[in-house]
């Protein structure tokens, strides 16, 4: 009865955010009007007009007690009634996974933190998708699988208590932070200069192809948990999603993860990263249809903002391409990658508009990567009025022999892969084709551009217009054709 007291009910009800938003108009239509592909209007989801407030469930906001509970009963309430809008006040609530329903916005006021715990028994292992294949990882903080109309907006923070999870290299941090590190409890410098959470995460990594890892006991993957850190926000196979004005922030992995999502507008949030945060990338949406990224900003320890739809089999049998997004008015600050395509692309990228943001410090700007094995196809992308500055490495690269590193690090290490062999073309054989470039100004890269395609399946159909490059070193191309340049001006110093 008291729970009842405390739920506002429609006759008194705010109406939610998500809702506002549509008030007068779709605001978001704008961004679907004369695109150079077609996609339909999307619109932020429709949330009932009920709302309840997290602490009336008895969560205590004091960053030590556990609301895991309190968040489940709150989330089932509303639920129970068709839906609504859980506030979340000012506070610390620590807690364990969060699980979202249907026609549910988790909404956090300024100076609210959501903050998960490190605790590894709190997240159990469950079948997933990672770095686009088929395995088990442990549940995300965040969780939503199958469900339609969900919302996380507000002034708060989502923290992922991610250093609990993460490995560290000491070349990545300061002196001071590499001590920090090597105090933390459990931890073990598995090899110089490396140190991970754990002696389960140093078998588990001997034990792994990449991130992914195969065990043959049920004992052995409960040993592995560490190892196998999920992404922090897991929205899986959902519909009508909204992302607005929340900070995410230090994941245990990837932070935003929409995979096999439609509907998905992610607008004014800032998810960022530690810069040495290994796999730390801020948004990969993956095998996700009609997509709006605006007006938000990505500071990341991986790439930036990145376009993914599965891994090699796995990702050619699942068979659903990311298509039809649009990214506008975004910044990126560190990271691998500002725009990134791949690796993981095995189930084809479509449809994708880029234009008015800047990266500032990122490794590389434009980032499309795969590899022999991947198959797929990335077409039809285009990308325009995008300023850089301090970029790292390459302005704009192709290149079709990711073996899993950084271009800093591939340059680091004098990775020099033979591309001159021709393999046969099969299934296996990644495309990427149609893709227009133009626009683009970049003060301070150390290259200019780098096109490294595969010489039985050369980059193909590129066009390149009003660039303007400032860099340490000249472009490069290498097994391309119908690449066309107008008005490309590249300035060594």
């Amino acid at each position: 009865m008291k729970k009842l007291i405390f739920i506002v009910l429609a006759a008194v009800a705010v109406t939610v955010q998500a809702q506002d938003c549509c008030k007068g108009g779709n605001p978001y239509k704008k961004y679907t009007q004369n695109l150079p592909f077609q996609m339909p209007e999307v619109s932020a989801p429709q949330i009932p007009e009920r709302q309840a407030n997290l602490k009336d469930f008895g969560a205590v906001g004091d960053g030590v007690t556990l609301c895991t509970d309190a968040f489940a009963k709150a989330i089932q309430s509303l639920t129970d009634m068709g839906g609504g809008r859980l506030v979340v006040p000012a506070g610390v609530w620590f807690t364990g996974p969060i699980v979202l329903k249907s026609n549910i916005e988790l909404h956090l006021q300024m100076g609210a933190v959501i903050q998960f715990s490190g605790d590894e028994s709190l997240y159990p292992l469950i079948h997933t998708s990672f770095e686009g294949l088929d395995t088990r990882r442990c549940q995300s903080p965040l969780t939503a699988n199958g469900c339609e109309n969900i919302a996380i907006t507000g002034k708060g923070v989502i923290d992922g208590n991610g250093q609990y999870w993460r490995p560290v290299k000491k070349g990545k941090v300061t002196d001071g932070q590499w001590k920090e590190v090597l105090a933390r409890p459990d931890g073990i410098e598995s090899k110089k200069g490396y140190w991970v959470p754990n002696q389960g995460y140093a078998d588990a990594e001997k034990n792994a192809d990449m991130n992914v890892v195969k065990a043959d006991t049920e004992e052995q993957w409960n040993s592995y948990k560490r190892f196998l850190r999920p992404v922090m926000i897991s929205l899986v196979n959902c519909k009508n999603v909204l992302l607005q004005d929340v900070i995410f922030q230090n994941s245990p992995a990837w932070n935003i993860h929409p995979l096999m999502c439609e509907n998905i507008i992610i607008d004014n949030v800032l998810a960022r990263n530690p810069s040495y945060a290994q796999n730390g990338d801020a948004l990969d949406l993956e095998s996700c249809k009609n997509a709006l990224i605006v007006n938000s900003k990505f500071d990341a320890g991986d790439d930036g903002i990145c376009i993914k739809s599965g891994k090699d089999k796995d990702g050619r049998r699942r068979g659903r391409p990311c298509e039809n997004v649009v990214v506008d008015g975004c910044t990126v600050f560190a990271g691998h990658g500002g725009f990134v395509v791949g690796s993981e692309m095995s189930g084809g990228v479509k449809n994708i508009l880029v234009e008015n943001c800047q990266f500032l410090g990122t490794d590389v700007g434009l980032r499309f990567k795969s590899t022999r094995g991947r198959g797929g196809i990335v077409e039809n992308i285009y990308i325009n009025k995008v300023s850089m500055t301090d970029i790292k490495t390459d302005a704009i690269t192709f290149n079709m022999y990711y073996g899993g590193k950084s271009v800093a690090e591939m340059l680091a290490d004098g990775d020099n892969p033979d591309n001159t062999t021709k393999m046969p073309v099969t299934e296996e054989t990644p495309i990427f084709r149609n893709i227009d470039i133009r626009d683009i100004v970049c003060n301070g890269a150390g290259r200019a551009m780098e096109f490294n395609g595969l010489p039985e399946m050369p980059i193909d159909g590129i066009n390149l217009e009003n660039i303007q490059i400032i860099a340490k070193k000249d472009a490069v191309f290498t097994n391309y054709k119908n690449v066309t340049k107008k008005n490309v001006n590249i300035t060594i110093q």
